[in-house]
Formats: structure tokens, sequence, C-alpha cells
């Protein structure tokens, strides 16, 4: 078992656990969703992709996005996870990123979608 992200208290008054699918997912979304000097001991950790819903759609948006997506998944989590193929789509101040993944400890193939309100 694993701490919960966000971390919260379960109903038994402990720190809430979840199994390792849903770790995995949470991981990957705190990589995707931090911004770059939001840590204090760790200033490069994260993608940051929030900061690019209000860029002006374009291919060579969508491409950039996938990169820093990939680029920071294969940094941060890559001795967890094998990123397969990032999808982005960015509408009306919300923010959505679907990445498939290989778990590298059970050799799953999943599939997580992550969305941002960040008008």
């Amino acid at each position: 078992m694993h701490v919960d992200y966000p971390i919260s208290v379960s109903k038994q008054r402990r720190t809430a656990t979840t199994d390792h699918e849903d770790h995995v997912r949470d991981l990957i979304e705190q990589v995707l969703f931090t911004a770059q000097g939001e840590r204090v001991n760790r200033p490069d950790f994260g993608a940051g992709i929030e900061r690019l819903v209000f860029a002006p759609n374009s291919d060579e948006l969508a491409a950039a996005t996938k990169t820093i997506v990939q680029g920071s998944l294969q940094h941060w989590l890559a001795d967890i996870v094998e990123v397969v193929a990032v999808e982005t789509r960015s509408e009306e101040g919300t923010l959505e990123v679907t990445v498939v993944y290989t778990d590298l400890d059970t050799g799953d193939q999943q599939s997580a979608t992550f969305a941002r309100d960040v008008s």
C-alpha cells in the first residue's frame, strides 16, 4: 500500500492509502501539474503544463507540450513507467492530458487522463 495523493485522512483516522495502480497515476499527476520552482528542495521537478493552457493553439504548441510531458515523465519516473503516448487538448481554460504508459513493475499498459480548469 502507498500513501494516497492528495494526502488525506481515512475513515479509520489514519493516513489514507491506495493501491499500486492508483499510486502510479498519482505520481504522473504530480509530475504533470507541478510547476518548476514550486518544490523548495527540488526546483527542477515537474512539467508545469498548466502554464501552457493560455498559449495559442497550434501544431507547434501540441508538439512542444508532448515533448515536455514525455521528457518530464521519463526524467522523474523512468524507473516506474515507460511512456507510450501522450495526447493533449486545451479548450476554454481547461487543459486535458492523456498519458498511455507501461507500468514497469507489473508490465501492464495503462491510460490515464488528467484535466485541469485553469481559468
